[in-house]
């Protein structure tokens, strides 16, 4: 009774190739960042607030340059999932670029790192985002091939 309510096991939107125009991927990988950057600037605000508010500030220093920051280093990490994600099936690119830009951003205001450091956390960024595009490109072997699976 309850499998005409059930998902597909083909129509799972979550790891499918989506292609399209260049525009749209820009835009989907321009509003990941911008969402991931404000969230991690949100998020921290209690403690890069005024004293009178909460804690005092973690760290002296000026937020702008690492919220540009951030935002170049996830608009990179979101065009590598995207760009990966418009050729081959690619599972949630979007929560990983929202993930690894808004830890990142949230690191940087609470601690704010000196440049090598921010530059450190961007290529681990770049890294795990490319790391996990290749586990997708890695050839798949379907049931046939492997001769699992029911026998009829």
């Amino acid at each position: 009774m309850t499998e005409i309510f059930a998902p597909h096991p083909l129509d799972d939107d979550e790891a499918a190739a989506r292609p399209g125009p260049f525009w749209r991927h820009a835009l989907w990988a321009a509003g990941v960042t911008a969402a991931s950057v404000a969230a991690g600037w949100v998020t921290s605000l209690f403690r890069i607030g005024s004293e009178e508010y909460g804690l005092p500030p973690a760290a002296p220093g000026a937020l702008w340059p690492y919220l540009a920051a951030w935002a170049a280093i996830g608009l990179a990490v979101a065009a590598v999932l995207r760009a990966t994600a418009a050729k081959v099936p690619v599972y949630a690119p979007g929560r990983i670029a929202a993930g690894l830009t808004y830890l990142g951003t949230r690191l940087s205001l609470g601690w704010r790192p000196e440049a090598p450091l921010v530059g450190a956390m961007a290529a681990a960024a770049l890294i795990a985002a490319a790391v996990w595009c290749a586990l997708a490109l890695r050839p798949r072997r379907t049931r046939e091939e492997t001769g699992s699976g029911a026998e009829a």
